[in-house]
This record gives structure tokens, sequence and C-alpha cells, in this order.
């Protein structure tokens, strides 16, 4: 069986040409499209509410070949249910009369209670066979499955199966239970589950009955999307509201349930420990290579989550709060089970509790009650609950994460000891590698902290008003950071007229091989420092950074500095491409320079759709305040939108898929894909929702 290829993972390296969720409302269905190389498969489901343990749900998997050779060709399809760490419960098959079919499960967890599972062939389906085993952890799934495998002759021909039960010893209950169909492409077949507690079921969703309902659903899905986002009233083209479908979709699709423990690392423990065990309902960055929680990420996706569906939402960001230590600190990324961890390089597994990441979850709570003038009373209860935890959390910046001068702050976290990289990368900032202070130090100001902080601020504020807390000390502090003159004291460059970081820094450094003996292995590369660093602005690099006045609205609209950032935005020297705004301007020293000799540049160049959409939400504030950039303002909002929507619909459309980044040189999608994380935000910058 060493040549059989098994599809499992979403990963990357198996190259296919496109994969995503075309329709997904996050409550009672989901249409997905996979185009691997020869087949299409499609995957439809459709939930129904019923009983104390969720209902039941049934799941179509369609197969047609892709191409004119591959009609009547065998496909094999497998389906399996297994056990998350830590679940109680048992699964036992159903075999036919022959005891070599299996034809449903009935199994039973403690949150699922009893239920039952059905498969039903259709035309096309030429056998079917099954595997039941135990295994040690949900990571092997795919392991064991290859392991089962075996050959079977059937109508004269041999053929690949699973081998039945296999249990590895005799006090082992299965909790993996595999079902195979084996057809000749097309075929396709369902996958019916029947909760026990549903006892007003008056017939089984399936069939004909399964087809109408998922009909139904896509209906209302196309009718709730068009009142949301308005497209087709804005006249964009059928291909083009398409796309936009299928990138809420698949945020909405990336939206799992986890659970585990983190490994954290404090002051007070000399080894890394586990964090308590916790659940966690998160949208994911990436099926295919982040499929797991992010704290900065989560703010920007629930942006648009927000929009369609505001109670997913407020259930996201709770769980994200609840994450929370006593001392107010969250876990920047939450690897949870072992499951999760093999996919994680080691040195990026532990999480130390001096390190923060944006408060970005701010983003959302402020789009949905921020500027609101009353709020219903599920929000009230809403926030009452959430407020302990946003005291917390905001008082754990300001003590942790504040600067040496008063009204600054800093990332901590930054290696003052490598000599590897090229700039030590400031993972806190949600932004890695994007060019800071040369030589981390106490003295730094980070200029993005300071904004989040004000943004922050004023959020707090607005929620104690809403809700009616004291909120003197955030509108105070709201109104100290927000002074423009106070900003240009500590982050304003003179010489540059830039707003910038602040820190010991050398403007000439590069990476260099050291010299070694003949026969002696090649070292790695490292940093030799060529002018010696100063404290001073960090002036010398122009990029997503500088713009974070603008992006948090702290700029008065008549203020100079938001005239001489509206220039430099269109300067095509500097971020300007009809791709989008670049990340680091091409005249900054670490333009498109590589970190270390293996970590490519990754914030120094490429276009993030993230922070492309915090740009267009200021220019869109900007443009409809009276003021002499007023009208500049929406000019570049007009023309940066535009230039987005259609580069990214182009690599949509050339591609298969929706990207991490984009190359400020080609408009090239870049990373991994699919990205239908912060990328999926192209939906609200169509929609003009800011």
């Amino acid at each position: 069986m060493g040549d059989v290829n098994l599809r499992h993972n979403c990963e990357q390296s198996d190259n296919l040409d496109s994969y995503g969720w075309l329709e997904h409302d996050g409550r009672n269905f989901g249409v997905q499209d996979i185009q691997d190389k020869l087949v299409r498969m499609q995957t439809s489901f459709v939930k129904r509410q019923g009983g104390i343990n969720g209902g039941d749900w049934t799941a179509k998997i369609s197969v047609e070949p892709r191409i004119e050779e591959m009609k009547n060709e065998f496909v094999s399809v497998m389906f399996y249910f297994t056990f998350d760490e830590g679940t109680e419960g048992w699964l036992t098959p159903v075999l036919d009369e022959t005891a070599s079919t299996m034809t449903s499960i009935v199994g039973h967890t403690t949150s699922l209670g009893e239920f039952q599972v059905h498969f039903k062939n259709s035309s096309g389906v030429i056998t079917n066979s099954y595997l039941s085993t135990n295994i040690p952890s949900p990571h092997l799934v795919k392991d064991s499955t290859m392991m089962g495998l075996t050959v079977k002759k059937i109508n004269e021909e041999q053929h690949i199966v699973l081998g039945g039960e296999h249990l590895p010893g005799e006090n082992k209950a299965p909790n993996l239970v595999v079902f195979h169909a084996l057809g000749k492409a097309p075929f396709d077949f369902e996958v019916i589950f029947e909760s026990a507690s549903n006892y007003e079921r008056v017939d089984r969703l399936s069939g004909d009955i399964f087809n109408e309902e998922l009909k139904t659903h896509k209906r209302n899905f196309d009718d709730k999307f068009e009142n949301t986002f308005r497209l087709s009233e804005k006249k964009f083209p059928v291909k083009d509201v398409i796309f936009a479908k299928a990138a809420l979709s698949n945020m909405i699709g990336g939206i799992g349930y986890f659970y585990g423990t983190s490994r954290v690392q404090s002051s007070a423990t000399k080894e890394p420990v586990p964090y308590w065990p916790a659940p966690l309902y998160a949208s994911v960055p990436s099926r295919s290579f982040f499929p797991r929680g992010f704290l900065w990420d989560e703010g920007f996706h629930n942006l648009l989550i927000s929009k369609w569906d505001k109670e997913i939402s407020q259930d996201i960001i709770a769980h994200w709060l609840d994450l929370m230590n006593i001392e107010g600190w969250i876990p920047r990324e939450q690897i949870l089970g072992i499951e999760a961890r093999v996919k994680v390089p080691d040195e990026f597994v532990v999480q130390k509790n001096s390190n923060a990441n944006p408060p970005t979850l701010l983003l959302p709570l402020y789009d949905m009650f921020g500027e609101a003038e009353s709020i219903s009373q599920s929000d009230y209860e809403y926030l009452q609950r959430a407020w302990p935890r946003l005291v917390t959390w905001y008082d754990w910046f300001n003590t942790t994460q504040v600067g040496r001068e008063p009204s600054t702050y800093y990332w901590q976290g930054r290696d003052p000891t490598t000599k590897r990289e090229l700039n030590p990368k400031s993972f806190s900032s949600g932004l890695d590698d994007y060019p800071r202070a040369s030589h981390p130090t106490d003295d730094e100001r980070h200029l993005d902290l300071r904004c989040w902080m004000t943004l922050a601020s004023k959020l707090m504020s607005r929620i104690s008003e809403l809700i009616g807390k004291d909120g003197q000390k955030y509108v105070e502090t709201w109104q100290y950071l927000a002074d423009n003159k106070l900003l240009d004291k500590v982050h304003w460059s003179t010489k540059s007229k830039r707003f910038a970081d602040y820190g010991l820094h050398s403007t000439s450094v590069k990476l260099k091989r050291p010299k070694t003996e003949p026969g002696m292995s090649r070292p790695e590369m490292i940093r030799e420092v060529l002018t010696p660093p100063t404290l001073g602005f960090v002036d010398d690099t122009f990029g997503y950074v500088s713009l974070f006045p603008l992006f948090t609205h702290i700029l008065s609209p008549s203020s100079q500095k938001l005239g001489k950032i509206l220039d430099d935005l269109k300067n095509p020297n500097l971020l300007w491409t009809k791709y989008g705004l670049r990340s680091l301007a091409k005249n900054s020293p670490l333009y498109d320079k590589r970190n270390t000799e293996h970590d490519p540049p990754y914030w120094r160049g490429a276009i993030w759709i993230n922070m492309n959409y915090l740009t267009l939400k200021a220019l869109h504030h900007y443009s409809n305040l009276e003021g002499p950039y007023q009208i500049k303002a929406k000019v570049i909002h007009n023309e940066l939108k535009e230039n987005l929507i259609t580069n990214l619909i182009k690599e949509y459309y050339k591609t298969g898929y929706i990207w991490e980044q984009y190359s400020d040189k080609s408009g090239e999608g870049m990373g991994c894909r699919p990205f239908t994380g912060w990328s999926s935000l192209i939906v609200l910058i169509m929609a003009d929702i800011y």
C-alpha cells in the first residue's frame, strides 16, 4: 500500500487546483467545492434543530470527473467518525446480513447523547467497506486508516478497500470508525446523523427532502447576503458577487471549536507549564497553514463575522476573553490539543506571558457598540459580563507594555541578543519582521501600540457609558493619548516628516557569512552592524506602522500631518501600487530583505488586506469630515478600493484561491492559500462597510 496517496488534512503540498466553501451561513448549511487534478468533489450539509443535543444533520458527498478520461474510473472516498482527546463515548458499527458491509453506526458521547449515523449510497457506488479500530490520538486518523487498507477482488477486479474490525488489544473498544465508498465517477452518497433525543422528527433528512431543504437555505443565504452587503444593488457583476460569497463563506466555514491546553512560560516558572484546559470557539486564518486561533487575527475576522451574525461573533469574542489569566494576559496563539501541536514548529508552541498581541478584539466591539445611541437588553447583559475582563485586559497592557517616557508603549518580547536576525522580530505586534529599532532596549517607543491603546481607551470609555460604569479614567486617558501635540512629541520625526518608532537604531546593517577555515562546515549568516546605533526615531523606515495615527483616527481633520500622510500614500516610490498599499516603502533600507538567510521577507513589501482595510476605513472617516483634506481622502479611497477589488478577484479566478498576501510588484497571490481570514475583509471593502 506504499504507493497509495490518501488526502486527509488540508495541505498546501497537495496542490489542489482549488477548494473552499461556496456558501455557508454558519448555522444551517454549507456547500464546499474541491477541485482535485482529475476529479471534482462537492460536499454539502444541512442541519436541523431538534431534541436537546443539537439535532440532526446530513452531509452529501458528490464526485464527478474533471476530464473525459476519468468517466467510469474508480474513486475512493472515506468518511470517518472519531473523538477529540478526553471525550468519553463509544462507537459501534452496524453490519448487514453478510457482516461485511457497514450500514450505520450507533454511538454516544456526553455532549451528543445517543445517536445513529446512516450511510445511503446512490447510483455509481460499487461497494462499501469499513474500518473499526482504536487510536490513541485523533492526529493518527490517517496513519491508522492507511494501516487498515487491504486488497479485495470485486467483480473480477482487485480493489483497495478497508479491512473491517482491527482492534489493537482485547480490551480496546473502537473510537475510530471509517466508512469507505468505492465508486465509478460520477457518484454520490449521503451520511445521515440522527440524534436519539430528537423525538419530534417526522422524516429523515435524505434524498429529495435533503435537496429541498438545501435549496431553501441557499435562497435564504442569497437574500441575507444581498440585504447585508448590497453588492448587486451596487452593480457588481455576478462573478464578483460569487467571489464575495465565497470569501464570506470561507471565513464562516473556518470557524471551529477547539479544546485543550496551551504551553506557557512565566517569569515565575523555570520551564513551560500547561495552561488550564479550555474551550475555544474561533475562526482560523487558513485551513491549510494556520488551522488554529490567533488573537490579533480574530479581531479582524470578527469585523466581517459580526456584520453577518452578531451572536456568533459575540460568542467567539467571549471565548477569547475567557482565556484570560488573573493578570489580564491572553495567549496570542492557541495551539490546543495534540492534533494542533503536531502542525506547529516547536519554537512557536510556548507562549510567554510577558508578550502581548494587538487588542484587535476591540475593533468589532467598537463596530457593534461604539457609535450606538442605545443597546438592547441582551447586548447590555453581554457587555456587563465582558466588562471585568476588558478592564483587566486594559490594565494589563497599561502595566506591562508601557515605555519609559510618559504616554509611550513598547512591545515586549524582542530578542536583544540575537545575531541571526537582520532586525529582531516583534511577534507580539503581529507584524513579525516589520523593521523596528535595530537594537531592542527598554527605551523603545512603538507607535502602533500607542495607537492601539488610544483606541482601547476610547472604546472603554464608550462601553462604560453604555452600561453605567465609572469610565472617567478611560475618558481622560483617551483624551491624553489622542492629544496631537503629545503624539508629535514622542513619535513625529521633523527630519523625515513622518510618524515613527523610537529606539536604539542603526541605519546600516547587513547579513554576512563569517569566514571559515578550509574543510570546516559552512556557518550561518549573522548580522553585521556597519554604523553604530544611536537613540532616535526609526525614521529611515516608512510603512504600515507609520500609518497608525491615520488608522485609529487620532489626527485632526485639519492637521497638516494628515495631509502629509495622504501625499505619501499616493507616492509610488513609497507604498502606492496598482494592487494595494505595500507594507514597507521601496526606499526603506530593509524593503524586501530577508531577516535571516532562512526567513524570506514577510511584512517588508507585500500587500496585506487587513492593513489596507484599516487605511480605507480611515480614508472613509476623513472623507466625511470637513477639512482641507476631505476631497483628497475620498479620491484616494476610491482609487485604492478599486485597485484592491480588481486584483483580488483577478487572482481568485486565476488561481482558485484567496491568498495571505499579494505581491507589490505583480499583484500575484503569495504566502499560504487559501487564506480566508482577514483577506476576506475584501467583502466589507466591496460593500463600503467600515
